[in-house]
């Protein structure tokens, strides 16, 4: 079988540590059968000139082509209308790739397209040109967020009621989907997976003297600093812990929780986007890993804190409590409620557990696992499209 990806959500060049579940994924996934990945670049008129403000600027010097973890990843550009309405994104997504997709007719089995909208739109509308299934994977935002919105709604609605398959990551995912129009027979849940020779119980005191850190209790965030991810939110909550607040990764909300830091008094440590290989030293080092996140699919870092034996305070959303299923692996609490997060935190902090008796806990997928899960899903897919041909 051969399977052709279509994401806008994949490491490039420029973003090497964009989507790293993707990645992995799918080269585990090239290791069942083969595997093409689109890995789309957002594009308009004079992009470049707005590299600054403008994320289809930063872009704009991707190559057309990279092998990454062995998989031959094309980057084609589509059309992106800054502050147009997402009701077009979907068509102009999917006019803008056709060109890449149709000479694989003939060539491919199933058509998978990793994101929701307009990435699952186009694969729905591509596939039948192709005269392949479609497969739909969604993450969470993908779906919880744009839903939001009437004209993606509407769209989505569409995708995930034609979609040969819908694969989710949670199950809290697959129940908003078929909410949504999606048939229930027709979802599938394959949670993503850790990579086991990264993610695993180590010493907290020989990672802080690797990194430079000192002995303080430290709580720990790894993702984009956004205001919907709730670091805001951390940031009050850890003013008068004794304890440091890390942040690993970049964003828009930088800037304001350096100011609310100063402001209440919270110590804070920004160490910015750091490659993939190192996350598992800054989880071993530190105490705890926070995840305040107003909304969430199921989100990986979880996954990998608790693989390496460190607990987890996270909100109650998505599929986050199908994660952190016990108090061993860490407590959870209402979205943007920093005295509860505070109160969790200080918990956590002064009854630390046994990482090694937390990994043990853990159910976690490795990524072997979670590629061979949805290998079969793409299989069954291709296999009833055959038969309906055929018949």
């Amino acid at each position: 079988m051969r399977a052709l990806v279509l994401t806008k959500i994949f490491p490039n060049r420029a973003e090497p540590t964009s989507s790293p579940f993707n990645r992995q994924q799918f080269a585990a996934l090239s290791r069942f059968c083969e595997v093409d990945v689109l890995a789309t670049i957002p594009w308009f008129p004079g992009a470049r000139g707005f590299a600054r403000w403008s994320r289809a600027g930063r872009l704009g010097d991707v190559p057309s082509f990279e092998r990454i973890d062995n998989l031959s990843v094309h980057h084609p550009r589509y059309a992106y209308v800054p502050r147009a309405g997402l009701s077009i994104a979907g068509p102009l997504y999917a006019a803008s790739v056709a060109t890449r997709v149709l000479p694989y007719r003939g060539q491919v089995d199933v058509l998978l397209g990793s994101w929701a909208y307009p990435d699952g739109w186009a694969a729905v509308t591509l596939a039948r040109w192709l005269g392949v299934p479609a497969v739909v994977k969604v993450h969470g935002s993908d779906v919880n967020v744009l839903a939001d919105d009437p004209g993606a709604e509407r769209r989505l609605r569409w995708t995930l009621s034609h979609a040969d398959r819908v694969v989710t990551v949670s199950r809290a995912l697959a129940e908003r989907v078929t909410s949504l129009g999606a048939a229930w027979t027709r979802v599938h849940v394959v949670p993503n997976g850790v990579d086991r020779g990264l993610f695993h119980p180590s010493s907290r005191r020989s990672s802080r003297e690797r990194l430079g850190l000192g002995k303080r209790p430290a709580v720990l965030y790894v993702g984009h600093l956004l205001p919907d991810k709730g670091v805001l939110e951390l940031v009050r909550a850890l003013a008068g812990l004794d304890a440091e607040l890390w942040l690993v990764g970049a964003g828009p909300a930088e800037a304001a929780c350096r100011r609310l830091a100063r402001e209440l008094g919270t110590c804070l440590r920004l160490f910015g986007e750091r490659p993939h290989a190192e996350i598992p030293e800054y989880l071993a080092a530190a105490e705890v890993l926070a995840l305040p996140s107003h909304a969430e699919g199921s989100p990986n870092v979880v996954a990998e804190a608790l693989a390496c034996g460190r607990r987890v305070v996270a909100t109650r959303v998505g599929g986050i409590p199908e994660l952190v299923s016990s108090e061993l692996l860490g407590e959870l609490v209402p979205p943007r409620d920093p005295d509860a997060l505070r109160a969790a935190l200080r918990a956590a902090l002064v009854r630390p557990e046994s990482p090694r008796a937390v990994a043990r806990a853990a159910d976690i997928s490795s990524w072997s696992d979670s590629a061979r899960r949805l290998y079969e899903v793409l299989l069954d897919a291709t296999t009833e499209h055959r038969e309906a041909v055929a018949a």
